[in-house]
């Protein structure tokens, strides 16, 4: 049964599509007879006055949100910016949807420049990657670190003043490690970035388990790994919880305090997307907007027009100069997708397969990273296609090098 709500979700997932800047016309009313949310998987930590009074003096706020298919979809999002709009009926709101389905926090940290800050500074943040970082990317607890690390050091970085959410959503297996009394490896990864920044965090998760256990919830109602609108009202209710309280708080508007060093000194907290123009092209790549119509495999509609760097022959070789502490490929990995081949300042090649679970009838958008421990300063890569598949074909297609 489980397994067939797992698949279910994540099909679903795939049909998501998104928008980065959006209107509160969405479906966001909230069901009734909501179990009894209570305050016990809510974490605060620090102050939210900083957001308050931006929205009461200056009658404006940047309120952003990063994620995955369940930021990106009609759920809690549109609800808690009903909430934000109805608790300040005059601040004009700039509503950011920085969510892409499949991503993981990996990608969302070498993202957060083009996604959420290239949007002006941002007031207050919600970023949620635990389901994806458990189920999509599989990330080990230092990679969960890494990305989480990397998306708050960055929007701290951008704007010391920003107030900051972190949301744990939740999965069957999820579900069932912490019903076993254990704690989930991406949530729990992610909670420790929360508090070495001082972190609000919303355990949705464990929430959802706390009722379900109690008889006050079932998973059907609560709507899978892509909550119902009913399962979205519970993760609303409990921001609602977070916020109401933060801002009974007295006192002025000031910059939030930065720990004393990173909680991993490899974090992405300088996470970039690298053009694909700055590779330099030996043998069998070009970069144009793939032939999608005679690509077999489903497409998502966001990257069909993007100008890809892209090859389908083994064999087929580049270069790249770059510089920094980490790099690897953001990329889409359909039924064709290959395995590359990096060299990084002439050591061995390494092979990288490109090929996800879910490439077998999806092209699915991943980051691939080569080497996240490089020393600082300036490196070149040779990359190739591997005469070697896991899939049909040798493809390569890639959006973007990213970069630390």
């Amino acid at each position: 049964m489980k397994s067939n709500i797992l698949r279910t979700s994540l099909i679903f997932c795939f049909t998501l599509a998104i928008a980065f800047s959006f209107k509160t016309n969405l479906n966001a009313e909230k069901p009734k007879n909501l179990p009894d949310v209570s305050t016990q998987h809510i974490h605060l930590r620090g102050n939210y006055l900083n957001s308050k009074q931006k929205f009461e003096a200056d009658k404006t706020g940047h309120v952003a949100f990063l994620g995955g298919s369940i930021t990106e979809m009609n759920g809690y999002r549109p609800m808690v910016c009903q909430f934000l709009e109805k608790t300040f009926p005059k601040t004009k709101f700039q509503f950011t949807n920085a969510g892409i389905s499949s991503t993981c926090s990996n990608t969302g940290a070498f993202r957060t420049k083009r996604d959420v800050l290239s949007q002006g500074p941002v007031d207050l943040f919600f970023v949620e990657f635990a389901v994806n970082d458990d189920q999509d990317a599989g990330h080990s607890a230092t990679a969960a670190v890494r990305g989480m690390e990397g998306v708050i050091a960055q929007i701290r970085r951008h704007n010391p003043h920003a107030d900051i959410v972190m949301v744990h959503f939740v999965n069957p297996s999820m579900l069932e490690t912490i019903q076993q009394k254990k704690r989930p490896l991406s949530s729990s990864s992610h909670e420790r970035v929360a508090e070495h920044y001082q972190i609000s965090t919303i355990d949705l998760a464990s929430e959802v388990t706390r009722l379900i256990d109690a008889n006050q919830l079932t998973w059907k109602q609560f709507g899978g790994t892509h909550p119902a609108p009913f399962g979205n009202a519970i993760c609303a209710t409990m921001i609602e919880k977070l916020l109401t309280q933060a801002w009974q708080e007295k006192g002025q508007r000031t910059k939030h305090a930065s720990p004393k060093g990173p909680l991993d000194p490899f974090s992405f907290r300088n996470g970039r997307l690298i053009n694909v123009k700055n590779a330099k092209l030996k043998s069998g790549w070009t970069i144009e907007v793939p032939e999608w119509n005679s690509i077999p495999g489903s497409k998502r509609s966001r990257f069909t027009s993007i100008p890809m760097l892209s090859a389908t022959k083994a064999g087929s070789e580049m270069e790249l100069a770059f510089e920094g502490t980490a790099l690897g490929v953001y990329v889409v990995a359909g039924p064709d997708a290959g395995i590359l081949e990096v060299s990084i300042d002439g050591g061995p090649f390494q092979p990288f397969d490109l090929y996800h679970n879910y490439s077998k009838g999806l092209h699915y958008p991943r980051s691939v990273v080569f080497d996240s421990q490089l020393k600082p300063g300036k490196h070149h890569a040779k990359i190739r296609l591997s005469e070697k598949s896991s899939s049909k074909g040798h493809a390569a297609r890639i959006m973007s090098f990213v970069g630390n």
